[in-house]
Parts: structure tokens; sequence; C-alpha cells
């Protein structure tokens, strides 16, 4: 017997299985072309959520009307910005990735500080911050540094994302028991206030991040990031197509230093996207150095 909840349920099934909308496809395409973020055929759901909520406050009824609002000359910027707010949501915390962090303090810091002197200042982009624990997890790291091997020396973090709602919470720096969850004692003491049921960033802190809005696709952008020794890009790339991602990581290498390193998530790697970065094991993680390309020379025989 078939009942109305069952004939209902047949024809929403029949309607996911039809092919995408078209308009939401353009949109889709649109997103790739201006950031080079790739909404899969199997994530175009989550995709028109999204747009399914900008449409809402703007009060468009339709998927057509909502892509002539992305692409009109007078609301294109600013509505095409609301909805890479709402779909570059990340997740993150305070040290998130300890080995990484470990590997970076007492390995990698050590050699960048050698290829430097005389200079005196590191120079770090956090690139796909978020709403900022990870550019405040390597302030404070550093911060903890200067009463030892970084004493006398000074430091600056970039911090860059996309999301400009998670640029102000970033800026704020008010964080709640989930993102603050791996703070130790010690840390949370020395370079937290507390705020109510939060816990905000101390100036100390602060002093050393500076946030802004960039595209990672943004050529002209990216030119104000160089003379760089470190790049953070942790979990960012996923989100990219091997196009998109060959050509930030060209970005990443371009404005690093001879000697600089560049630090991705846990699952990423570089493997059939770029030969301009040497792999380096590190305690429980690996980083990439910036290599110089140079000639392959002919072996030579000794007999």
């Amino acid at each position: 017997m078939i009942t109305t909840a069952s004939l209902a349920l047949t024809r929403t099934s029949e309607k996911s299985q039809g092919p995408p909308n078209p308009h939401l496809i353009r949109i889709r395409d649109l997103v790739y072309q201006v950031t080079g973020i790739f909404q899969a055929d199997n994530k175009l759901q989550l995709l028109q959520d999204r747009c399914s909520k900008r449409m809402k406050v703007l009060g468009v009824g339709t998927l057509q009307d909502y892509y002539e609002c992305l692409t009109a000359k007078s609301t294109r910027q600013a509505e095409l910005t609301s909805l890479l707010n709402e779909i570059t949501i990340g997740e993150t915390c305070f040290f998130r990735n300890q080995p990484q962090l470990d590997g970076m303090r007492n390995i990698v810091l050590p050699r960048i500080m050698e290829a430097k002197l005389p200079l005196r200042h590191l120079r770090i982009w956090s690139a796909g911050c978020s709403t900022g624990e990870e550019p405040y997890t390597l302030s404070m790291m550093l911060l903890e540094e200067t009463a030892g091997r970084l004493k006398g020396w000074t430091f600056e973090i970039l911090a860059t994302d996309l999301n400009e709602r998670s640029l102000a919470h970033a800026k704020h720096g008010a964080y709640g028991a989930y993102s603050t969850r791996h703070l130790t004692p010690y840390f949370r003491e020395k370079y937290f206030l507390a705020c109510g049921e939060l816990w905000q960033v101390n100036p100390d802190v602060k002093a050393n991040v500076s946030f802004n809005r960039v595209n990672l696709l943004e050529d002209v952008r990216i030119l104000s990031l160089k003379i760089l020794d470190m790049v953070l890009c942790c979990n960012v790339l996923i989100y990219f197509d091997i196009t998109s991602k060959r050509r930030v990581i060209q970005h990443f290498h371009d404005n690093l230093l001879p000697h600089g390193y560049l630090f991705l998530g846990h699952s990423e790697s570089l493997y059939g996207i770029s030969n301009d970065f040497r792999l380096v094991h590190l305690p429980s993680t690996t980083a990439y150095v910036r290599s110089e390309k140079r000639p392959v020379l002919p072996s030579v025989r000794h007999d």
C-alpha cells in the first residue's frame, strides 16, 4: 500500500537524484573562480544550504535571483563576501597540533635563527587563521622563548583568513571552553584574562599578531606577505582543487626566505603538487623546507 508519506518520500528521493540546479552550479563555479574553493558534486547540498541562508536574509526566492545578486555590479562584492563567510567556517583550538609545535620550537626555530643571524627578527604567516587560535598559540610559544634562545629578538605573526566573521572573532580574542580545552593551567594563567565564562587573550600576546582578510588566490594582495621565515597553512588546502593548490603553494614558495619552512595539516602533503619544497621529518610530524632549484649534475664514477 502506498501512503501519502511514502509517496512524498519517493518524490523527495527522485528530486535528490535529479540533475543539480544549473544556477547552483553557476554559483559553485563563481566561488571557485574567485577563491579556488571547489565544492564537489557530493557537497552541493551544503552549498545550497549556505545559499538558502543568504537568500532568506535578502528575501530572494530562487537560486537564479540569488546568482544575479552575486554577479550584479552593485551587490556583487558585498554579497559574495557574505556567502564566503557562510562557506568558510573553520574549527580550531589553542595548541591543536602539539607535535607540530614541538618540532617547530625545538628543531625548526633554532635552524631559522642560525640562518637569520645577524638579523634578529622573525616573520611568520598563519594562512587560514580562522578565529585566531593558531596565531595566538604561536605568539605564546615565541614569548616563552624570549627569556631564552629568542632573547633580544623580535617577531611578528601575520594572520589572514577569507572569513570576515572569523577575523572579527580573532581580533576580539575571547574564547570559550571548546577553544581553550588544550590549554594548560600555566598558559591559561599567564596569557589569558578571565572574562565571565570566556578567556580573553592578554595584550602581550595580541601585540605580536596582525589580522587581515586575504584571499590566497589574490596575486597582488599576496605581494605584501613577503620575507617570511615560516608559513602555516593547516587544513586549508583540502578545500582547493589541484590547480588552485599549486597556485597557492607557489605563493608560499615565492614569499618564503631560502631557509623558510612550510607547515601543513597532519593529513596534507605536497605529493603531486609541488617539487619546490623538501620534506623534513620531525618527531611525530613533518614539515617542508623551501628548496632552491639546482641543476642535476651527472654522476661521477670512481673506479
